[in-house]
């Protein structure tokens, strides 16, 4: 066989068997079957269709990137699918993208009957561009972007998670491959804090945090200043003295304490020996809440300026507090006790739920442990946490559950049955047959045939003086409604009755 006859006839069998590595791919599922597993889509914007076989009814989810092993769901807006869902049988599947100036990837997850297929999405060539951490966070999801700056804080040692700085903002870097690309290999790199660091990867917008995600290292800088230890890094509410140990092998060392720190941090000495230096500080007293600072040294090569930082806090005071007075302060680091009646648990797991007393209800955003606290809607809890924000709504952060009462929930016929307890909680529900106090809300509830005189329902938990007053007329309460209440068994005269009941809810007569 002449040799220019071979060639064409190799070519063809690379062909055929590049056709039935394809073709394998993508039927490799029963399930579902796809004409094509990779589709691109003109970088001037467009469209591409496949056809989709099933044996039962299927459905198609966009997503970005598999963040170990998790799915990032309905993150790309630029992608649009023709249908989200399908029946059994043979259909078409439209992807279309708008024209971009940046190459971009995505992927398209179809399920059906338990099986996943995955599309692979292109529009275009992806294109590195050195950026700022102000460019990725403005930045489309998807893009990938090189940035350089410094290490600030390390994370997680095994996956590579830490924070670059530079002088446009701070970027959450998620994920750090080694030099063969692999993962949870972090420490393979000997990164520290205050490395100068360069970095690419895409961007992703995972909740309201913007990452990078699954880095490659394309150089790191090692900083000529770095802190080796610290003592007392947190200091007690009638302050101390901070210790740093540094190693500097620049041009000496400089120390920066934020403005806000000045008032209560200084510096009360700096020892030197070679590359060794010891910076010790002194903190005040502290009359308010838990306060914190970070505090940044600097040092340079005669061209360069090098960063490292380490940061102390303060045990402040706990300002016990109303719900009312929480609500009405700032956010801040200054610690509150709060203590009321859990409403409703919107997160059984992390312990989101809502707290009121007799001034109000606030939104507690998670309890330490508290799947371990088997803790209930209506139980009276104190905890400590501070005042933050959401959206501009107020709620307790970081909270810390200090003690709890538990409350039984009981009818009236099984309370009348306990004996008098200054400690034992009971809620329970009844009909209003009479209101004897408007101002205190003495009234009866009864039961069934069961009926039993409630000494004061006040307006929440931690009511004192006229605050007790009031409820009644406030809630529209009248004879007939259904109320329910927290309180505890006591007697009067031989009588048994509730003793200085706490308002939980009621249900108006039709």
């Amino acid at each position: 066989m002449k040799l220019k006859y071979l060639f064409p006839l190799f070519i063809v069998t690379l062909a055929l068997m590049a056709s039935c590595d394809e073709e394998d791919a993508v039927t490799l599922l029963q399930e579902i079957q796809v004409s094509s597993s990779y589709v691109a889509i003109p970088e001037g914007g467009g469209d591409a269709t496949i056809t989709v076989t099933s044996q039962d009814s299927w459905t198609a989810e966009k997503v970005l990137i598999w963040k170990n092993d998790t799915t990032v769901q309905d993150s790309i807006k630029w992608l649009t699918i023709s249908s989200t869902r399908g029946s059994a049988g043979e259909a078409e599947l439209t992807f279309s993208a708008p024209s971009t100036l940046n190459g971009r990837t995505a992927e398209v997850l179809i399920h059906s009957s338990g099986k996943t297929q995955r599309i692979n999405i292109i529009q275009g060539l992806p294109k590195i561009e050195e950026a700022t951490v102000a460019d990725v966070n403005a930045g489309p999801d998807g893009k990938t972007f090189r940035v350089t700056g410094v290490c600030t804080a390390i994370a997680n040692t095994q996956y590579g998670n830490w924070y670059l700085t530079d002088e446009t903002g701070t970027l959450y870097v998620y994920g750090t491959l080694d030099a063969k690309g692999g993962k949870q290999n972090f420490l393979s790199w000997g990164l520290e804090v205050g490395d100068e660091v360069t970095v690419q990867g895409p961007k992703l917008t995972y909740g309201s945090t913007i990452e990078l995600v699954d880095v490659t290292v394309i150089s790191i800088n090692k900083s000529l200043i770095k802190v080796d230890s610290v003592e007392n890094k947190v200091l007690p509410i009638e302050g101390g003295e901070f210790t740093a140990y540094l190693t500097c092998k620049g041009q000496g060392a400089s120390v920066d304490i934020p403005e806000d720190a000045k008032s209560w941090l200084s510096i009360s000495s700096v020892e030197s020996a070679g590359e060794e230096v010891v910076v010790k500080f002194k903190a005040a007293a502290n009359a308010g809440g838990d306060r914190g600072t970070t505090i940044i040294f600097r040092t340079t090569d005669g061209k360069k300026e090098y960063t490292t930082e380490t940061t102390l806090s303060q045990t402040g005071a706990i300002v016990d507090a109303s719900v009312a007075e929480f609500l009405a302060a700032a956010v801040s680091d200054t610690q509150y006790r709060l203590t009321g009646v859990i409403t409703k648990i919107d997160n059984s797991t992390y312990g989101n739920l809502y707290l009121r007393d007799f001034s109000g209800e606030t939104y507690v955003y998670g309890i330490d442990g508290f799947r371990e606290k088997n803790l209930k809607v209506g139980d009276i809890i104190t905890i400590v946490g501070k005042r933050a924000e959401y959206k501009g709504t107020p709620q307790v952060g970081g909270a810390v559950l200090e003690s709890v009462i538990p409350v039984t929930v009981s009818t009236i016929a099984e309370v009348l049955t306990k004996p008098d307890s200054d400690h034992d909680y009971y809620m329970l529900t009844g009909e209003i047959t009479s209101i004897t106090g408007k101002d205190y809300g003495n009234l009866y509830l009864k039961d069934g045939d069961s009926e039993i005189y409630v000494y004061g329902c006040y307006p929440g938990y931690g009511a004192t003086g006229d605050d007790r007053k009031g409820l009644i007329e406030a809630k529209g309460i009248k004879v007939g409604d259904h109320l329910t209440v927290i309180a505890k068994k006591s007697s009067y005269k031989g009588t048994a009755q509730l003793a200085n009941g706490i308002y939980f809810s009621h249900e108006s007569a039709k």
